[in-house]
């Protein structure tokens, strides 16, 4: 099946919403992680999200290139065309973009999608984040609809984020925000809707305490409640039509009862990275310790070649990705409830 057409994304969407359950949408930086993903997605018979950050773009493109949109393109044509193998519905978004991203990074992804469109062919990314949780909130909306309007022409989905997820990711480090700023109020989700209600469609990460990177279970402090709360007084005042499609940043170490809460409350697509990032290095690491000697050519010996073929450990860490993040889908809800086919 190839990459979800706007049509499907946005049934996927309102399929996870009707039916109280998310995607996982998880970070990809090479091959091995996109197929990682498929397979992870496949084997748990769950639509996803595959995304790609503004470092993740980067590093595909390669340490002499460096350019984050060219490297965000080569890896969603790489998907289009591994995701043709597969019976599930994937789409491709773009993680994390801040303001001063947006002219070198969203805005050559979205002209890649209408070239893309003019000579008849498929939407290159189905949706981007613009997370312009940095500006005030009047700077913020402002700038969101601009986007949101540019991302309309061309069947794309724009998440936006109003609040500050906490901790550090990809090199954007918010630990140092107050308190206040990592819990989105009522009244902001209230604006938010005001601001681009009618353009398009859009996600919306509300953040309820959310906090980037590794940490233990009850370290983090998240309040779901925040969530239902904002939720309500958008549909007090503009009725059941006006409810979000929230997006669940930092969720690492969340414990399971937490997420099941939020996907009651408009939760459609979970953030994976951490996790999956950990789960890719770990069998790297046994590989090279239980195998010290093949892997190094020590005291003029000359190694063990199948020990240092980079296949020989990349399988296990394609393999080790694939299965936390089917964990993500049945945390999640999502397994088992593909609508590849359907629509």
């Amino acid at each position: 099946m190839p990459i979800a057409t706007p049509k499907q994304y946005a049934a996927m969407l309102d399929a996870a919403q009707k039916g109280d359950y998310a995607y996982p949408a998880v970070n990809v930086t090479s091959l091995i992680t996109i197929n990682a993903a498929l397979k992870a997605f496949a084997d748990s018979k769950s639509d996803g999200i595959i995304q790609v950050s503004t470092g993740g773009g980067q590093f595909a493109s390669g340490t002499c290139v460096k350019d984050m949109a060219f490297g965000a393109i080569v890896l969603a044509e790489a998907a289009h065309r591994l995701a043709s193998k597969y019976n599930v519905l994937v789409a491709l978004h773009t993680d994390h973009c801040q303001p001063a991203k947006v002219d070198s990074f969203l805005k050559p992804l979205i002209a890649e999608t209408a070239r893309r469109r003019a000579a008849g062919q498929g939407n290159l990314f189905q949706s981007h984040m613009l997370d312009a949780s940095e500006l005030p909130l009047a700077q913020n909306m402002a700038l969101s609809k601009d986007l949101l309007k540019a991302c309309a022409e061309q069947e794309i989905i724009l998440e936006v984020e109003a609040g500050v997820v906490g901790g550090e990711e990809d090199g954007i480090d918010n630990s140092d925000h107050p308190a206040d700023k990592l819990y989105t109020t009522p009244e902001d989700m209230v604006a938010v809707h005001e601001s681009l209600s009618g353009i398009g469609r859009f996600l919306f990460a509300a953040t309820f305490g959310n906090v980037h990177g590794s940490y233990k279970p009850g370290a983090v402090k998240l309040r779901p409640d925040i969530l239902k709360k904002g939720q309500d007084a958008v549909m007090a005042k503009y009725g059941k039509s006006s409810e979000f499609d929230l997006v669940f940043h930092g969720g690492s170490g969340t414990p399971l009862e937490e997420i099941r809460e939020t996907l009651a409350y408009g939760v459609v697509k979970m953030n994976i990275d951490t996790d999956t990032q950990y789960a890719f290095t770990r069998p790297i690491a046994d590989h090279m310790f239980k195998n010290y000697s093949g892997v190094l050519k020590i005291d003029g010996e000359v190694g063990d070649k199948k020990q240092y073929d980079p296949r020989a450990y990349l399988k296990m860490a394609e393999a080790g990705m694939a299965a936390r993040l089917a964990q993500a889908c049945d945390d999640l809800c999502s397994t088992g409830k593909t609508i590849c086919g359907q629509v």
